[in-house]
């Protein structure tokens, strides 16, 4: 990716090192999965294994090698500095506000920026207290993305490694924002307490499908206007969609593939709707609730 002359965003906040706080019992709506949420969801609660130092944080209280240097830590004494993962995630973040900013106008709307947060072990979100075991995640209740960047280690080992799958995982966060701006979050949070819990599961697959829809598009974009893309990202967005997809982890897993308790999506449903994403530049066509 070109990312060298990246306009760095400003709503980025740094509470690496800092205490994740105690958790929190406000509401704030459910805390929206991403991906790192999949690994444990799949192979904690699904299977019974308890996952809670994957990431080197505690455990999960409420709701739902990168090419860069590793952040810093409370656990190694350092101070969270301006280092080249937290400069990465900034002109990441900066590209999503340019793309969405510019969609929403056109729409004859206005588009409002959400903050990340980069946090170590844990955190305390409007959503509750939760730890880096999760993953990165969306929480509709304060606008804001929520991520370890410790997590950028697991999607290598997991053979998702590079930068346009870490920009993935980031963009992917922002579509859940998308979708909270435009009102579908929360008209599926209310269909889904009509509905059985089969037919609210898929609710929530189409959902985050849609949000991988909404990478794509951020990603045509991005590099229509800056030419963002060099050879292979497109290779490596397609290889983390499928390495990602919950019948990929399950089977990983050793477990037997169980549709039932998918969150995400197949490997096959993800990479496809990230291609659409990719290939049309338009929301519109992210239509994965469209039948409902």
């Amino acid at each position: 990716m070109r990312l060298e002359r990246g306009r760095r965003s400003s709503n980025v906040e740094d509470r690496r090192g800092a205490s994740g706080g105690r958790m929190s019992r406000r509401g704030g709506g459910m805390k929206v999965g991403g991906i790192g949420g999949i690994v444990i969801l799949l192979l904690g609660l699904f299977f019974g294994v308890d996952l809670s130092g994957l990431m080197g944080g505690g455990t999960q209280s409420g709701g739902s090698g990168s090419l860069w240097n590793q952040a810093p830590s409370a656990s190694s004494g350092q101070v969270a500095g301006d280092d080249a993962q937290k400069q990465f995630v900034s002109v990441v973040l900066g590209d999503t506000e340019d793309v969405w900013n510019k969609l929403f106008q056109q729409a004859g709307q206005r588009y409002q920026r959400p903050k990340l947060v980069l946090f170590s072990d844990g955190v305390t979100s409007a959503c509750g207290f939760t730890s880096s075991a999760a993953g990165p995640f969306y929480c509709p209740g304060d606008n804001q993305v929520y991520i370890d960047l410790t997590f950028f280690r697991e999607l290598q080992r997991m053979g998702a490694g590079g930068d346009f799958a870490q920009a993935y995982v980031l963009a992917h966060e922002v579509g859940h924002h998308v979708q909270n701006l435009l009102g579908v979050s929360m008209e599926v949070q209310r269909m889904q307490r009509r509905l059985p819990k089969a037919q609210a599961n898929d609710l929530s697959v189409r959902t985050e499908l849609q949000a991988d829809c909404y990478a794509g598009v951020w990603a045509h974009h991005a590099h229509k206007d800056r030419q963002l893309l060099e050879p292979g990202d497109l290779e490596e967005g397609m290889n983390a969609a499928a390495r990602i997809g919950d019948d990929a982890l399950m089977k990983r897993a050793g477990a037997a593939i169980r549709p039932e308790k998918f969150t995400h999506g197949t490997s096959a449903q993800r990479q496809q709707w990230l291609y659409v994403g990719l290939e049309s530049g338009d929301p519109t066509k992210c239509n994965t609730l469209s039948d409902l």
